[in-house]
């Protein structure tokens, strides 16, 4: 699937593609210049883009939320603040600690009570650790950590895998269908999103004790995902809740779903063991596939596992904005589209760490020489392409444009009410 030029469809070179993405800004050293993509990640991003039947622009993608937060570059510590990447004895490794209870966590990781600096202690300790043993103790915790992989990744020609669970049925459309979405935060949202511009009537699940945590970061972004969507809380611990829950997900022909399988197993809705009718198409989004289900990840230290970052003259940082978030939401959607197209009745198993790879692993056939990062009169930087003869300026995230405010959570709980009223 990987394009076979240095040149894109459209006669664009995709060092410039990548200035223009917002994400080359949120590449590189916070003091130095921002850094070229690696490999071949805006070809194969511009043929996933036009396998689909809807457009996004790379702008967006890549530099919705960055753009919408006002995120900069800042090296081996993520835009978002939350993943770093820590050098350790024999190498480096990404650590996230995103949630309070990750912070909590560290004396039982370190083996010590002392903590007064988290991040400082943990990077010291690293240190003098090897880093698939740092790794492995981190992971112990549930906290994601990721080594950096020291050989590139292997082309691959579907970033996804697909199994049977239903017979295949005749004349799906998009249009008009079903999706219920129970993931949150990026990827399986932007998922659900484009399968929406694309004409599906999608339908966000949250749960009334744990709703989406994206609601109380940046509304914009939150609003750019999810305007149009329909919105039902339920309570998944109540047997009424789980029923509401088991019924919309039989109803939908799409499902989209970002949770360790065992979490969906103990609501009764494992993907394996449920009687899909014909056609039924079901979106697995997780960190290492369902293959690992043990292993939770976030948008930067997936990208890291899968080998996709930049490096500077001082050693890796991070690739862009959790770049393995709006990637994975993108191979997502394209799985969905293309199990529709044939039929349906598939599970399509999305491992961000594989998507990362992926993309590191694209590699064009030639460079076609050099492309020169300068400074331009105003403070700023530029790229240039010898073979086109044309600069591109580095523009910053831009921020995303929503369609309107999205629903809160619950709006739409009467979809509920109705489906259970006697007839």
């Amino acid at each position: 699937m990987r394009e076979r030029s240095m040149l894109g469809a459209r006669g664009s070179c995709p060092h410039l593609d990548w200035a223009a993405s917002g994400a080359m800004a949120l590449t590189g050293e916070p003091d130095g210049p921002p850094l070229l993509a690696p490999g071949g990640q805006m070809p194969l991003l511009h043929e996933i883009r036009s396998a689909l039947p809807v457009d996004i622009d790379p702008a967006l993608l890549l530099g919705a939320r960055a753009g919408a937060m006002g995120l900069t570059r800042r090296g081996r510590t993520s835009a978002g603040g939350a993943t770093r990447l820590l050098q350790t004895a024999d190498g480096w490794c990404a650590v996230t600690l995103a949630r309070p209870d990750d912070l909590d966590l560290l004396p039982a990781i370190l083996g010590r009570p002392d903590i007064h600096a988290p991040w400082d202690d943990l990077a010291t300790a690293a240190r003098t650790t090897r880093v698939r043993e740092l790794a492995t103790r981190i992971r112990m915790f549930g906290v994601p950590a990721a080594p950096l992989p020291t050989e590139p990744a292997a082309p691959v020609d579907t970033p996804y895998r697909t199994s049977r669970i239903a017979a295949p049925a005749k004349g799906l459309k998009l249009e008009g269908a079903l999706v219920v979405d129970l993931s949150s935060l990026w990827a399986g949202p932007l998922c659900a999103h484009l399968l929406g511009r694309a004409g599906a009537r999608v339908v966000k699940v949250e749960s009334t004790r744990r709703p989406d945590g994206a609601r109380a970061g940046n509304r914009r972004f939150y609003d750019w995902l999810h305007a149009g969507h329909e919105s039902v809380a339920v309570d998944f611990t109540t047997a009424e809740g789980r029923t509401a829950l088991a019924e919309l997900v039989s109803e939908a022909d799409v499902v989209i779903e970002a949770s360790r399988p065992r979490a969906l197993a103990q609501l009764g809705l494992a993907a394996e063991r449920l009687d899909h009718r014909a056609g039924k198409v079901w979106v697995s989004i997780t960190g290492y596939g369902r293959r690992h289900p043990e292993r939770v990840a976030f948008g930067d230290d997936a990208a890291v596992a899968g080998g996709l970052v930049a490096w500077s003259d001082q050693g890796p940082v991070f690739c862009g904005d959790a770049i393995a978030d709006p990637l994975t939401g993108l191979v997502g959607a394209l799985g969905a589209f293309t199990a529709l197209a044939q039929g349906g009745g598939e599970l399509i198993d999305v491992s961000m760490r594989e998507v990362a790879a992926a993309f590191a692993g694209a590699a064009p056939e030639a460079e076609h020489g050099p492309h020169p990062v300068r400074r331009d009169g105003g403070g700023g930087w530029t790229v240039t392409c010898p073979l086109l003869g044309r600069t591109q300026h580095v523009l910053p995230p831009r921020p995303p444009d929503p369609a309107g405010p999205a629903a809160e959570s619950g709006a739409d709980n009467a979809l509920i009410r109705a489906r259970s009223a006697p007839r």
